[in-house]
């Protein structure tokens, strides 16, 4: 197995949505690989995210690619794809990042893992609709940082406020780091590897290299791929999330709020306990 090739897994945000070059998308992953190995030792680097990929599509149709490269070193970063669907499912999700990881780890890859930031306050979507999907990113965040730190993996914090407030790294879609917000995901992930040994090229710059899109460039973007991205998940999460969002008003009239917090810790410790009791339990004969 090579420690000299790394594989990257996810959805757009490792597929380098919001960081154009030479009309393809970089990303931070590519940014990151140029600066694991010494100049002269390039590692070898393959980006398996795709857009919109959910758990489901890392752990059935991008993990097994990634084994057939033999890595010896993986990043994982998904999960906010699942919590933009009316089919979320918390206990899936924690059953599939936790064969995602176990396969990988146990293949003898090194893993790279993040929390990501709540859609709904990226998206400034007000507070009865913004709510339920902070809620659910809360939830895989707890996820994930359970199951990477019982799988032994690095892990980026990518969730704080300092990251979700600094507009300059973010692109104009609202949703997805720009050149400098992949920079700035890339340069601290490559902290973490070179803190184990993992990294031992010069980190990513954290400022932007190219000019930024024209603002006609942006706006052209969001009226073609933006609006198609909005639309899919209107006619997808949309109902449902009204429904949230009017089950979230009903509980901030009664004063019980606060009880929706407490249902959705539960459902964590539920998703991990499950895994744990399933992981125990004697195969059959």
């Amino acid at each position: 197995m090579s420690a000299r090739t790394y594989v990257a897994l996810g959805d757009s945000l490792t597929a380098g949505v919001g960081d154009p070059v030479d009309g393809a998308w970089r990303g931070w992953a590519a940014l990151l690989a140029a600066g694991i190995g010494p100049p002269e030792r390039p590692v070898e680097f393959h980006n398996l995210a795709v857009n919109g990929a959910r758990t489901w599509d890392v752990l059935h149709r991008q993990t097994p690619e990634a084994l057939a490269l033999r890595p010896g070193l993986v990043s994982v970063v998904v999960g906010v794809n699942d919590t933009l669907r009316h089919t979320f499912d918390l206990h899936a999700v924690a059953a599939r990042l936790d064969e995602v990881y176990g396969t990988l780890t146990g293949r003898g890859a090194a893993l790279l893992t993040a929390c990501l930031p709540n859609p709904g306050a990226m998206l400034g979507l007000p507070g009865a609709l913004g709510r339920p999907l902070a809620r659910r990113q809360r939830a895989v965040n707890a996820v994930v940082h359970a199951l990477s730190e019982r799988h032994g993996a690095l892990h980026l914090h990518a969730a704080d406020e300092e990251w979700v407030a600094d507009r300059t790294l973010w692109s104009a879609d609202r949703l997805h780091p720009g050149e400098r917000g992949h920079r700035v995901f890339a340069a601290r992930c490559h902290a973490l590897l070179a803190a184990e040994g993992l990294a031992v090229g010069p980190a990513p710059g954290r400022e932007p290299e190219l000019p930024p899109p024209t603002r006609s460039a942006s706006l052209w973007w969001l009226a073609t791929a933006g609006t198609g991205w909005v639309a899919r998940r209107c006619t997808d999460l949309l109902p449902q999330l009204l429904a949230l969002a009017a089950t979230e008003v009903q509980h901030g009239l009664c004063g019980t709020s606060g009880g929706l917090d407490v249902r959705a810790a539960r459902s964590v410790a539920a998703a991990l306990t499950g895994l744990t009791v399933a992981e125990s339990r004697p195969e059959a004969a």
